[in-house]
């Protein structure tokens, strides 16, 4: 991990880096839209999820904690329901990717199929027009060969280009869900910070 990248950010005690986030409150973690929906169904901001995506995938491996800095006061229960948000979330988006390889997936070995389908049938066309062949037997046969290989290239191109940022985004998704959260007062209001000693995350 680049130097310049880590000062970006700060480390807490235990070595792992902070994602920090600020808000007024808790409702402006969440979006707009459903606000008459009790947090644990909303879903979160799109800025602060691309925010945290971002930070994540900019991290790598390094461990993270996520640090909500907010200027109002939020008890432990509260808090906690911020938590379950936040992993509900992430797995949600999770299982979205999974949907998504699977239907990628899918789709690959259908064209797969389709593609030996028609090699095998070009093959044929081939051995049997191979006396005597007409402009248009060979132009026939010369698309169905290309059709094939066009569909067999189209099935391993797509699971080859899409399966491995898909599996990295999964991963991605699952470190945000899983990751620990921490709370405290916004500094600048004269509150006294949650104790959370920090300092500058150096590898």
């Amino acid at each position: 991990m680049k130097r310049d990248v880590l000062n970006r950010y700060e480390c807490s005690p235990d070595g792992s880096i902070l994602i920090d986030v600020a808000a007024a409150g808790v409702e402006d973690l969440y979006e707009d839209f459903d606000k008459s929906a009790p947090y644990i169904r909303r879903d979160l901001d799109q800025d602060l999820v691309d925010y945290l995506i971002d930070c994540a995938r900019e991290l790598g491996r390094e461990p993270f904690s996520i640090r909500f800095t907010l200027a109002k006061i939020t008890d432990d229960r509260r808090f906690a329901r911020i938590r379950r948000s936040v992993n509900v979330f992430f797995l949600y988006l999770a299982e979205k990717e999974r949907q998504k390889i699977h239907q990628m997936t899918r789709r690959s070995f259908v064209l797969f199929c389709i593609g030996l389908a028609i090699l095998f049938i070009s093959v044929w066309v081939n051995q049997s027009m191979e006396l005597e062949r007409s402009v248009v037997g060979n132009v026939f046969a010369e698309g169905l060969t290309v059709a094939a290989w066009v569909s067999l290239w189209e099935a391993l191109a797509t699971f080859l280009v899409e399966w491995f940022p898909r599996r990295k985004d999964i991963e991605l998704y699952q470190r945000l869900a899983h990751a620990k959260l921490i709370s405290r007062l916004e500094p600048t209001s004269g509150n006294v910070d949650s104790g959370q000693d920090t300092q500058a995350c150096v590898r």
